[in-house]
C-alpha cells in the first residue's frame, strides 16, 4: 500500500483524496484477506500509510485469480479464491460499520446475481449488525 502514500505525498491538496477498498483488488495484490489476521494485517499497513480514516466505501466481490495473482477479475461472492467465509469478518467490522459498500461482482442483464450477492452478505452478519443492515442496504 505504499503506492497509495505516494499518491498522497505527490499531490497538493491530499485532502481531496479518499480510499475505495476493493476486495478483489486487495487479494490480487497479494493481501490475505481471507483470516480476520489476514484482513487486520492488510488494513494496519493501510492505517500506517495513509489511514484508516481515508477509507469511504467498499467494493465488495471474490476473485476468480489467485492470491497475489495481479490480475483483477472478479466473481461473485464466494464463488471465487477469497471465499465466502472471509466476507464474514469484512461486513462485521466495526471500524467500517457506517460506509457504504458496492457489488462490483459479474452481471447478467435481470441482475439477480446482485440479489444474491445480497442475500449472501447479509447472511454473514452477526445480530447486532444484521439489525441495523450495516449499510448493505446501499450496496
Amino acid at each position: 500500500m505504499s503506492h497509495l502514500a505516494e499518491i498522497y505525498e505527490g499531490v497538493n491538496k491530499p485532502e481531496r483524496l479518499a480510499v475505495c477498498l476493493d476486495t478483489a483488488h486487495l487479494f490480487a495484490a497479494g493481501y490475505d484477506i481471507r483470516t480476520p489476521a489476514g484482513w487486520n494485517a492488510a488494513l494496519d499497513e493501510l492505517d500506517r500509510t495513509v489511514g484508516l480514516d481515508q477509507v469511504v466505501a467498499f467494493h465488495l466481490n471474490d476473485s476468480k485469480t489467485e492470491i497475489g495473482s495481479r490480475v483483477d477479475r472478479h466473481a461473485g461472492i464466494g464463488a471465487g479464491k477469497i471465499g465466502r467465509e472471509a466476507f464474514r469478518h469484512i461486513v462485521n467490522d466495526p471500524r467500517f460499520a457506517k460506509l457504504p459498500g458496492c457489488l462490483e461482482t459479474p452481471k447478467s442483464k435481470d441482475l439477480h446475481e446482485d440479489v444474491e450477492n445480497l442475500a449472501i452478505l447479509r447472511s454473514l452478519l452477526e445480530p447486532k449488525r444484521a439489525a441495523k443492515k450495516r449499510n448493505l442496504s446501499r450496496i
